[in-house]
């Protein structure tokens, strides 16, 4: 049974994805969570990273908007197909988190790239800090890892996948890879497996966490359709709402 040990709502503070916006998350620092426990979480719009549960409370905005994708009716798009095709020569493990030097030097070489190509502020990732937040000891934690078999040196971890699998849900929390095969559209493929893996363990939906529209790094999972939308931001105990997107308010 979980335990609580900290609930704090944030001050506001600059929105890292709408700067013009002040940000604040309301957040729950537990112990011994459960996968069902986390699922009643999970569907009222809270994410997960370590042992910290969270979602948004911003007062006077309400643009980060949670998506998830029924499996049964997702039906990838011509460029979505394309992607996966791309990367179907890679070999792919789903197991338990793990941390290692191969995946912390992943995330370092994919980080780098983005503090170059877009402003991001340098994360030097510690083996503690990984630890913490992608291989925090967690039944539903789970990584989905791409590796390439060519070389002739060995497998080459090329893409990590953090997630996390409920009774009902797939969640999609974190995604990496290394910047040598960004051609192969890696974020993409990702998504379409993640979703192919759900449906093979009859998980109803695959939760791509929070859709931002004007976001360009996050308005993109409005692209893996038919989705939906949670229209409220309901409290612990109440009913969640989820519709389809054309219903929704986008």
């Amino acid at each position: 049974m979980a335990r609580l040990l900290a609930h704090e709502v944030e001050d506001p503070r600059p929105c890292s994805y709408l700067p013009e916006r002040q940000a604040s998350l309301e957040n729950l620092v537990m112990q011994d969570v459960s996968p069902e426990e986390y699922e009643h979480l999970l569907v009222r719009g809270w994410r997960r990273f370590g042992p910290v549960y969270f979602r948004p409370a911003c007062a006077d905005c309400h643009e980060c908007v949670s998506l998830r994708v029924p499996v049964e009716t997702f039906r990838p798009n011509r460029s979505q197909r394309r992607a996966r095709a791309a990367c179907a020569h890679l070999r792919v493990e789903v197991g338990r988190p793990r941390v290692d030097e191969e995946r912390l030097a992943l995330y370092r070489a994919w980080h780098a790239e983005r503090e170059s190509s877009r402003d991001w502020e340098p994360s030097p990732l510690t083996v503690r800090e990984y630890s913490l937040q992608f291989a925090f000891p967690h039944p539903s934690a789970r990584e989905v890892a791409f590796y390439d078999d060519s070389p002739e040196d060995g497998p080459r971890l090329v893409a990590l996948g953090i997630c996390d699998e409920t009774p009902n849900a797939w969640s999609a929390v974190y995604f990496f890879y290394d910047p040598a095969f960004a051609g192969l559209s890696l974020g993409t493929a990702n998504v379409v497996f993640q979703v192919e893996l759900a449906r093979s363990r009859g998980i109803p939906h695959v939760y791509l966490g929070y859709r931002v529209q004007a976001c360009a790094s996050l308005r993109y999972k409005g692209a893996f359709r038919p989705h939906e939308l949670l229209t409220t931001r309901p409290a612990l105990e109440a009913p969640p709402a989820w519709a389809p997107a054309d219903d929704a308010s986008e």
